[in-house]
């Protein structure tokens, strides 16, 4: 089994909590299924959840590389040596990336309200970058765009391999 979730924000990408907040449970009632690769509960966006275990690690395991594509909203302007670095891969604290495809786009026209809606501050411009990543490090693509002076003010996971988000809304998901 397969399923296509569009993750809201401030959900944790688990079935379980401790603590009483949001997670996957709250949307997905299938057992039995398990997230392919995780998402910060500030992300939002595509999360394939499966039973199969193989296919699990397929998906999550970096060493298969399966291109995921992040949109991105960042401050400030966006800039050609800025998507430069990022084609080139930047160093983190954790060791250099690989490279990425990044190029600037516009707002995405089927793009959701986010509650709470982010913090916009008049005198600061803000951006939206395409981002493909092959790699899967914690809160990688955030790192990246505040390694190349572009602090990531939303994130959204758009496809993870062939699968997309198209025609979820969040909290919504189908079985692929």
């Amino acid at each position: 089994m397969l399923i296509l979730l569009n993750k809201p924000y401030d959900v944790l990408c688990q079935f379980t909590d401790g603590e009483g907040r949001q997670t996957l449970a709250d949307f997905v009632p299938v057992k039995g299924v398990y997230p392919a690769g995780r998402l910060d509960r500030d992300s939002e966006g595509l999360v394939v959840l499966t039973d199969d275990g193989k296919l699990q690690g397929r998906i999550a395991d970096p060493k298969f590389k399966l291109e995921k594509v992040y949109l991105a909203q960042v401050e400030g302007v966006v800039s050609a040596q800025a998507l430069e670095r990022l084609r080139a891969g930047v160093e983190l604290n954790d060791g250099p990336t690989l490279p990425a495809k990044a190029r600037a786009v516009a707002k995405p026209d089927w793009l959701w309200p986010r509650t709470p809606p982010i913090r916009v501050r008049k005198s600061v411009p803000d951006g939206w970058i395409e981002m493909t990543i092959r790699e899967g490090r914690n809160r990688q693509v955030r790192r990246m765009c505040a390694a190349v002076g572009l602090p990531c003010l939303r994130l959204i996971r758009w496809r993870v391999g062939d699968w997309t988000l198209d025609g979820l809304m969040p909290g919504e998901w189908r079985e692929a």
